[in-house]
């Protein structure tokens, strides 16, 4: 791969095929960079262990070097020979729950240069479920850096087709395995405290994590939007997600079942911004969107079930991109087991800007 500011010629190749799979895995060798599908979103991989390779997805997302990278692996032994230390509590959370959605912190080895690892001597590590994504690993002989395959702040990918859209010409291969199942990124907990510590939620919730291994807790930076904080985690500190148009969160500050009370507020804001000659989209659940006046309403799934949401709302943030609208309001999701995950990412992405009614 050139490391001139040249642009790369993009191949995009069937994710399921073999042959593609075994291209990624020479790219991978060589020092390039390969997006490709996970069960989360689309990941930008290479090479973990190389300086080289991590400063290139630094370059082609427009990433915070001090944001550190998610280490893919495709066996558990990797573990051992990554991290300086494995918990007995890590050793029962990878049995719960790998292959799959969850990304836990360790200790690292020196084997994990600093560049992966934004300069911090910890290392987060994961075993995708994706079996695209666990034969492309396996079939390089590496361990596989891979934040979301996208510009750095923007909506993560849930299909190729968003990959080429932000980095067409800056990564060597996409591997095409079609929209992805669960949407929204691992959860990540950190295992180097007193108390295992989520700094991320996602799909794998603090319940599941507690039946496992006992008291779990939320970090105290996921309540604050404060630029002098120093990230452990992907998405701890930078404004992530965000969709081109301004997105601005309407949530009822008590019970409003029917929804009627959030509706009335988005659409007074709609007029508002309509009157000014300014486009806008509307993001609801399938249950409200008849409530609102506004010719963008997009539903981002149903709000009884919170995996349907997870699964579109990325999608559907880069939807308002294409419509050009300038002003984004959505309601808050934040009821059922996934609401604190995708709320999580709905606040980054509207930079924190809520109105409570």
């Amino acid at each position: 791969m050139n490391d001139s500011l040249e642009k790369i010629n993009t191949v995009v190749a069937n994710g399921n095929s073999r042959e593609a799979i075994l291209q990624a895995a020479d790219i991978l060798r060589s020092g390039g960079l390969v997006a490709f599908p996970t069960e989360t979103v689309y990941g930008l991989g290479a090479d973990a262990c190389s300086k080289k390779a991590a400063e290139k997805i630094y370059s082609a997302k427009g990433r915070p070097s001090d944001n550190p990278l998610i280490v893919h692996i495709a066996d558990v032994k990797a573990v051992y020979e990554l991290a300086a230390c494995v918990p007995p509590k890590a050793e029962m959370l990878m049995e719960a729950f790998w292959p799959g959605p969850l990304t836990i912190i360790l200790p690292k080895k020196e084997l994990v240069p600093n560049e992966t690892t934004g300069g911090l001597d910890t290392v987060a590590l994961r075993m995708p479920s994706h079996p695209a994504a666990l034969e492309m690993i396996r079939e390089s002989g590496l361990y596989i850096a891979a934040p979301s395959a996208n510009t750095s702040g923007r909506p993560s990918p849930t299909e190729a087709a968003h990959v080429l859209d932000d980095l067409k010409g800056k990564v060597d291969m996409i591997l095409d395995g079609g929209a992805v199942g669960i949407g929204i990124e691992s959860t990540i907990v950190d295992l180097t405290g007193e108390c295992p510590t989520i700094l991320r939620p996602g799909f794998i919730t603090k319940q599941m994590l507690e039946h496992i291994i006992g008291e779990v807790k939320m970090d105290a930076a996921l309540e604050i939007n404060d630029s002098s904080i120093r990230p452990k985690a992907p998405g701890m500190k930078y404004t992530h997600y965000a969709p081109k148009g301004e997105l601005t969160i309407v949530e009822a500050s008590s019970a409003d079942d029917s929804g009627m009370n959030v509706a009335n507020k988005i659409n007074e804001l709609v007029r508002e911004k309509q009157q000014s000659g300014c486009g806008v989209a509307v993001i609801a659940t399938s249950e409200h969107a008849h409530l609102y006046k506004c010719q963008n309403v997009l539903v981002v799934g149903d709000g009884t079930k919170g995996e349907t949401i997870a699964a579109k709302l990325y999608s559907t943030l880069r939807k308002c991109d294409e419509l050009s609208v300038d002003y984004i309001f959505s309601e808050a999701f934040s009821t059922g087991a996934l609401g604190s995950a995708i709320m999580n990412r709905l606040l980054k992405a509207a930079g924190q800007r809520v109105i409570k009614i």
